[in-house]
């Protein structure tokens, strides 16, 4: 569900870019360009990872499953609002409310399978995997409805589902720190931190609702407490971690923003009359009216499936934490997207087939580094403070990782497509060259 609107975003941005001229503040009035809707879009994606630490903070103190189902009930309102939204500016606020409500998502939800379940690498793939369906059904969705929908109904439509799912997760049965309880040595410096983490949870039936808190009896208790914690954390390997989460972020906001946009502009991606990909004796029980001007985009398309493409890419990636060092793996994941990135519009240039090859590798490539990097986060930190590791984590990705949108709509703006991915590689190759550098130092 969060990534299912996550990845919805950049399918309306291509028709805000249409639908709106201006963007008026009352005091001043910007025009709509894909510079100042990337800064709109990036407030909310910061806004997604800026809340990611102190959702951290609440996973380590309230548990995973209240907050998770806060988190659906605020999507769904916050694209209920979106469906009423009349101007670029409540378009602003409605991204707001789906950030910070997003935010605590990824903290919550890897705190609870890093201590929930024992084959660590398994759930993050398959969690990875339910992911990706988001990732890559959100816009195929979207892209969908928007052939006989207008974009605020279409918005409307897609709230419904995260209520659905909040009464699931509020009702959901489960045992959070079921891994903690049979593993005592939980990562680097775990030995003591097993029973803060929540010893004495049991899976309790109709009582199961009080498990979070038995299980949130760690983390931090105070401003000094989260300084101290803090600053434990980067006085170590993980700030190298993070400067690899935030790499990936930019890469990950900065491609996917406005590729809708980008591959919209190629040869090959011109947009298709609806009424002409029917019958014509299909048009009148249809209610198809070949005037209505309603178009297929099919770069929307190729988007939804670069990334449902990356469901191999968690699986694999998953797989790969379970089977060698994830440093080296975040080194080949990141190396791999470098290459990606240099011959990306080189690809698109030789036609559909060549672009399809690189486009499908950049769907598994983009998603393989993600249970790579989620596994490392647990490799270098304690379990009593496992909600504030990945809440840093998540600030890096997403919020760090929100300029990424921002710094691709001014280079489309103010210089070229080759420089955009000129930069995203710069991104990657710094996260690799960390990766090998982190094995070293393991190493010795």
């Amino acid at each position: 569900m969060v990534h299912t609107y996550e990845l919805a975003i950049p399918i309306f941005v291509t028709i805000w870019l249409t639908k709106f001229s201006v963007i008026d503040l009352g005091v001043v009035t910007l025009e709509v360009t894909t510079a100042t809707l990337g800064v709109v879009v990036t407030i909310g994606y910061g806004l997604f990872g800026l809340g990611a630490l102190p959702g951290g903070i609440l996973v380590d103190r309230i548990g995973s499953r209240r907050l998770i189902t806060w988190c659906l009930v605020g999507m769904g309102v916050s694209f209920g609002l979106l469906a009423l939204a009349p101007s670029v500016v409540v378009i602003t606020l409605a991204l707001v409310v789906w950030g910070l409500a997003a935010s605590v998502y990824h903290p919550a939800g890897l705190s609870l399978i890093s201590k929930g379940i024992e084959e660590r690498g398994t759930g993050f793939a398959y969690h990875g995997i339910a992911g990706n369906l988001g990732i890559g059904l959100g816009p195929l969705i979207a892209a969908t409805l928007l052939l006989v929908l207008d974009w605020r109904v279409v918005a409307g439509v897609l709230a419904i589902p995260a209520l659905f799912a909040a009464v699931y997760a509020f009702r959901a049965n489960i045992d959070p720190a079921a891994a903690v309880e049979t593993d005592g040595s939980d990562g680097a410096g775990d030995a003591t931190d097993d029973d803060e983490a929540g010893d004495g949870t049991e899976d309790g039936g109709a009582d199961d609702a009080t498990d979070d808190d038995a299980a949130a009896t760690a983390g931090v208790e105070s401003l000094a407490a989260f300084r101290s914690e803090s600053r434990a954390l980067f006085a170590g390997s993980f700030a190298l971690v993070f400067l690899v989460v935030m790499c990936s972020g930019l890469y990950y906001r900065g491609f996917l923003t406005f590729l809708p946009e980008l591959l919209g502009r190629l040869e090959g991606f011109e947009p298709i009359a609806v009424a002409s990909l029917l019958p014509e004796t299909l048009h009148g029980p249809l209610g198809i009216d070949p005037s209505d001007g309603n178009t297929l985009a099919p770069s929307d398309y190729f988007y939804s499936g670069l990334l449902l493409v990356g469901v191999i890419g968690q699986y694999v990636g998953g797989k790969l934490t379970d089977r060698l060092p994830v440093e080296y793996g975040i080194a080949v994941g990141f190396g791999g997207l470098t290459v990606l990135a240099l011959v990306f519009l080189p690809a698109a240039g030789m036609g559909l087939v060549p672009l399809a090859i690189v486009g499908a590798l950049m769907g598994v490539f983009l998603f393989v580094v993600q249970p790579l990097y989620q596994a490392t986060v647990a490799e270098y930190t304690p379990a009593g403070t496992r909600g504030l590791s990945y809440g840093y984590t998540y600030l890096g990705v997403f919020g760090v990782g929100a300029l990424g949108g921002a710094i691709a709509g001014t280079i489309l703006e103010y210089a070229t497509e080759p420089t955009l991915f000129i930069v995203l590689a710069g991104f990657a190759a710094v996260a690799s060259i960390t990766g090998i550098v982190l094995g070293r130092r393991n190493a010795a």
